[in-house]
């Protein structure tokens, strides 16, 4: 495999670490060393030291000539969340959301051309599409996406669109990029962002940018709803208010919490 990256303070050996890491997934949660080597693009002996590094750390466990992730990867993911405190600050609002609704609330960043999930107040329904934290959908198809990537410049935009996404998922909307910008347009306009079975069958949202001290959206807030069982007027009359207060008092506390010294924000929320 080259090096993906000439200069001399790039580590390949990390990265090559975190293609193993990233080779596994739900549909493939246990791999053989073969498996491993051939999805990472990885020589087998270099794999093969990769793994056992990992499992010496505990963040990988091998049985019968196979291995999985174990549940230390999280520690991973949540030490992300835990420095930024975003989930005390907005777990009450996205509880109240969730609970007003009867319907699952997400919150998501942009990484690229995607969206990853970085909290969740889940109400167990039966979906196209299973989410979790750290789950990954091309942004454009996305209420959450479509709210983060109208508040990026022109040339932010072209810029993020550059980067593939890394979902994994095809979605059903393929956008040209002046549909695209014509639908962000109205996005930025209405403060707000609908997608329709756009991402998959059945699945329906609206979301809204969550925003930090300088005004910029670091993040959105959604409700998803079946789109058998919830009405677009449903959505947009009853639960649209809801979504923008909740969205509102997040963007506040965000605020507040950043306007503290660093002292004090460790031993707030």
């Amino acid at each position: 495999m080259a090096r993906r990256d000439e200069s001399r303070d790039f580590i390949e050996a990390i990265a090559r670490g975190l293609d193993v890491l990233r080779a596994f997934s739900s549909a493939r949660p246990t791999m053989t060393l073969r498996e491993i080597a051939e999805s990472s693009d990885l020589a087998r002996p270099t794999a093969s030291r990769i793994l056992y590094t990992l499992e010496s750390l505990g963040y990988v466990r091998s049985s019968d000539g196979s291995y999985a992730l174990t549940p230390r990867v999280l520690e991973l993911g949540m030490t992300y969340l835990q420095a930024m405190n975003l989930w005390d600050i907005a777990r009450p609002h996205m509880e109240g959301l969730s609970a007003a609704t009867g319907n699952s609330s997400s919150m998501a960043q942009l990484d690229g051309s995607d969206i990853v999930y970085v909290a969740r107040a889940a109400v167990p329904k039966i979906i196209a599409l299973g989410v979790s934290i750290g789950t990954r959908f091309p942004a454009p198809q996305t209420s959450l996406g479509k709210a983060l990537l109208a508040d990026l410049s022109d040339d932010e935009l072209r810029a993020v669109l550059a980067e593939p996404s890394r979902s994994g998922v095809t979605p059903r909307w393929h956008p040209s990029h002046d549909e695209l910008v014509a639908a962000l347009d109205e996005v930025r306009a209405q403060g707000w962002a609908l997608t329709d079975e756009q991402l998959a069958p059945g699945i329906r949202s609206i979301a809204a940018p969550v925003r930090g001290r300088d005004g910029r959206a670091f993040a959105s807030l959604n409700v998803t709803v079946h789109a058998a069982e919830t009405p677009v007027s449903t959505l947009l009359d009853d639960y649209l208010p809801l979504l923008l207060a909740a969205a509102e008092a997040i963007t506040t506390d965000w605020t507040a919490y950043q306007s503290l010294p660093q002292t004090q924000r460790d031993r707030s929320f």
